[in-house]
């Protein structure tokens, strides 16, 4: 699978080829957590780079939260699941695990919400999900229009929650559930993928309209699935039994 840069032909900068050969180097326990790096000097002759392009990519690790200064003693490796920042690369939805996991994400962050919105969604929010929902089902069902009327149900669902972390983390992930819908149209017949989403976000709304939290909780944990499928994601198979 090409990365977009390549597929348009503009290389990615060295500075972040380097940074992502480093993360690999820490997420996979090659550079142990608490351990120093190497210097900007040894770096750049170990790489053939120069300083300044090393200098960049350590800024980028950085903001990744992935390592940190100590005055005076140098640079250290933090462990991915201690960084105070967090990161999802689009670029690893090639691989059917990582979509996995991503679904099983959903499926705990997604249902919950689904329930706790159909105890406090109030009528304002219940028309944005019509109206997304009408948009879904109208006549740009298969292109762009209806992908951004996906999303914004599910965001008006987290944001029915009333908790701002739920619709902080599910806004952070709309990108990732965009580019998984556009992965099931690439790979199914588009109107086969459109029919079997408008149904299952049919059954979600009919449940939050009723105010059955047990029924907007199994709406969701099934459409989250069901989506997973069409993505061809390789789910949990603690996940892969409940669709059976």
């Amino acid at each position: 699978m090409k990365r977009p840069a390549q597929a348009i032909g503009q290389p990615e900068p060295l500075s972040t080829r380097v940074a992502e050969h480093l993360s690999r180097e820490i997420r996979s326990g090659r550079i142990a957590p608490e351990s120093r790096l190497p210097t900007e000097h040894d770096l750049a002759r170990e790489l053939g780079i120069s300083r300044n392009v090393v200098r960049e990519a350590l800024s980028q690790l950085r903001a990744d939260g992935l390592i940190y200064v100590r005055q005076g003693a140098g640079t250290f490796a933090l462990a991915p699941e201690d960084s105070k920042v967090i990161r999802l690369d689009p670029l690893s939805l090639g691989e059917a695990s990582d979509l996995g996991q991503l679904f099983e994400l959903r499926s705990v962050l997604e249902t919950e919400a689904a329930g706790l919105a159909a105890t406090r969604i109030g009528p304002d929010g219940l028309a944005v999900l019509a109206q997304a929902l009408g948009r879904m089902q109208g006549s740009e069902r298969t292109r762009d229009d209806s992908v951004a009327a996906d999303l914004e149900f599910h965001r008006e669902i987290s944001r029915a929650t009333g908790n701002a972390y739920i619709l902080t983390f599910t806004t952070y992930i709309a990108g990732q559930i965009r580019d998984t819908i556009y992965l099931a149209r690439r790979s199914r017949p588009i109107e086969i993928v459109v029919e079997e989403t408008i149904a299952e976000h049919v059954a979600i709304l009919a449940a939050l309209e009723a105010r059955d939290e047990v029924a907007a909780r199994r709406a969701m944990r099934r459409h989250v699935l069901l989506s997973g499928v069409r993505a061809d994601a390789k789910l949990p198979e603690h996940l892969n039994g409940e669709l059976e």
